[in-house]
């Protein structure tokens, strides 16, 4: 009879080897990765501590945005109690996408209205011109952004607005509020260019994430209406 112990189970080997290579990859990830990247930004307002570094500069705006999160997350919580006591339907939906429109909006404005670089206020009426300087010199970044100025708004409002679910509507709303921004900083001599492309991206930027908010704003449009009580 073999009292021997069995060899161990391959499995538990590898399933240690795999977990230990997750935890190496997740460990230089923080530190050379993207997210080092995103905590040193972070973190340099901290560095200086001054007025202008946290509301003047991208950095400033990025971690009072993150700071702004739970206070942000307790204001859905105090709107949608004090809906639901009211009998106010869709009480935690129509709170969520108040409070998101605006927390998702907000930073990115107040950093584009942020004075820039340019030798006065520069308007740009020609369509394509200006993308086609971005894409030559690679400036990928300042696209998406532009592409996520108003993607809450356009994710969000045909949630809490019934009147706006439509896409040509969302469409019209990030247009209509990209050309106020682009008319507000030529207006106040920020030395940026106000370009027709940014309108056009910060409008497709709201038609795209209405695009992928639709199923839910669709599907809400299509319950039935409850019928009204007849009168006895």
């Amino acid at each position: 009879m073999n009292h021997s112990a069995p060899p161990p189970s391959p499995a538990p080997r590898t399933r240690r080897t795999v977990i230990a290579a997750l935890a190496v990859l997740g460990a230089a990830f923080f530190a050379f990765g993207p997210a080092a990247v995103v905590l040193r930004m972070l973190s340099l307002p901290l560095h200086r501590p001054t007025w202008y570094v946290w509301f003047a500069t991208f950095n400033g705006i990025a971690l009072l945005t993150v700071l702004a999160l739970p206070p942000a997350a307790l204001a859905v919580w105090a709107l949608t109690r004090r809906r639901r006591g009211r009998g106010v339907p869709a009480a935690r939906r129509r709170s969520l996408a108040e409070v998101g429109i605006v927390y998702g909006t907000l930073p990115w404005v107040w950093m584009i209205m942020l004075p820039g670089d340019e030798d006065g206020a520069v308007v740009s009426l020609v369509p394509l011109r200006d993308l086609r300087t971005v894409f030559a010199d690679g400036a990928m970044v300042q696209i998406v952004g532009n592409l996520l100025v108003f993607a809450a708004l356009g994710f969000l409002a045909p949630l809490r607005f019934a009147a706006l679910a439509s896409l040509p509507r969302i469409l019209a709303l990030g247009a209509g509020c990209s050309l106020l921004v682009e008319t507000a900083q030529y207006v106040l001599r920020l030395d940026r260019v106000s370009s027709v492309d940014d309108v056009l991206l910060n409008a497709a930027g709201a038609a795209l994430a209405a695009l992928a908010s639709r199923p839910w704003w669709r599907a809400r449009a299509e319950v039935p209406a409850a019928p009204a009580p007849q009168p006895v």
